[in-house]
């Protein structure tokens, strides 16, 4: 499987959004701000091809002899993080939890070599193949952010303020969110995942929570006042569109307390909320196994899983509802075969 050239597009006065051109793991908004002598990226593509693409589009719009010298990074996340080697001698900024994240997750040459080397047969192995298998990390350096911080954190490109806000933990532990206030946008990071009616996203997966945390997050992008907010993933939303996602998490947050009130796993409340199909145009479904999990967690004080055993129930969830979604196209058919017979004998 191949992507498509991605879209960068103007959102803002120096401001450029990079937009994949379809849904899916691993394919993350990046964004560039241009000033007159210096240049920032917020976030990276997830691996070398990708991020050289963002980088040759990116030298297009500066101006003559400037060239991006500073990546902020909204979390740790590969997809997020792991281009950055395509600019070795940019200044790399991150929380200083972001850190705990990089340690938990593989290396870029591990996952490549899980994507390549698990057994295709196996729920994981044909789950990681699909979804990760048109990257390329085989020879992908780890990514250590040079400058880390807590709190906030204000930087100037040109002209323009950076207002930088590290979160209590909500996708991941070592969130933060960038605020433009001359442009009036947000970058989310994974706080949000984006969808609107013409383009809809995917369920989110959240690794960290509690959704209380996800939530107040949201509620934290509003409070700056931003017009424009760029998801981690999926489409560029306006206000009302984080008020959407604001209810979407909290649906998510009261079926999961429902749920394990009844004594479910999490497991099985994923499955359940999942079956309900509340948002049945968002992609991935079987990421609730994730976000349900963590907060399960947070309400039975669990440890945090193998990052292989949480996506391994991801994958066999994935793999019962294609099951299911060839039953009910068999038996679809099966009930169209009745009826085109009697056309046929109708029409002799």
């Amino acid at each position: 499987m191949t992507i498509n050239r991605a879209n960068v597009s103007a959102i803002a006065e120096d401001l450029y959004v990079w937009l994949p051109p379809k849904r899916g793991w691993g394919l993350a908004n990046c964004g560039l701000l241009a000033g007159r002598r210096t240049a920032l990226w917020i976030d990276t593509p997830y691996d070398p091809s990708l991020a050289a693409e963002f980088l040759a589009e990116s030298r297009e719009r500066l101006a003559d002899g400037v060239d991006v010298d500073r990546i902020v990074v909204t979390h740790a996340n590969g997809d997020h993080l792991w281009g950055a080697g395509v600019l070795p001698d940019a200044e790399v900024i991150a929380t200083r939890e972001a850190l705990e994240h990089i340690h938990w997750e593989p290396t870029p040459q591990q996952t490549h070599a899980l994507v390549t080397g698990s057994d295709p047969d196996s729920p994981l192995g044909d789950y990681l193949r699909r979804h990760f298998g048109q990257f390329d990390w085989s020879g992908t350096e780890p990514v250590h952010p040079d400058t880390v911080f807590q709190g906030e954190l204000e930087l100037r490109v040109g002209e323009y303020p950076v207002q930088i806000t590290g979160l209590p933990a909500a996708h991941t532990g070592g969130d933060l969110i960038v605020h433009l206030p001359h442009q009036r946008a947000v970058f989310a990071g994974d706080v949000i995942f984006g969808s609107t009616a013409a383009q809809p996203g995917d369920h989110p997966s959240h690794w960290a929570g509690p959704l209380e945390n996800v939530i107040a997050a949201c509620e934290r992008i509003l409070a700056t006042g931003a017009r424009i907010i760029v998801p981690g993933h999926g489409p560029v939303l306006d206000r009302p569109g984080v008020h959407e996602h604001i209810a979407y998490l909290g649906h998510v947050r009261e079926r999961t307390h429902a749920l394990h009130t009844a004594g479910l796993t999490a497991l099985d409340a994923a499955r359940r909320i999942i079956a309900e199909r509340r948002y049945p145009e968002l992609g991935l479904p079987e990421r609730l196994v994730l976000t349900v999990g963590a907060e399960y967690r947070h309400l039975d004080g669990g440890e945090v899983p193998n990052i292989l055993a949480a996506m391994s129930q991801v994958a066999q969830v994935a793999r019962e509802l294609d099951a299911g979604a060839d039953a009910d196209a068999d038996a679809d058919a099966d009930r169209r075969a009745p009826r085109a017979r009697a056309d046929d004998h109708a029409t002799a």
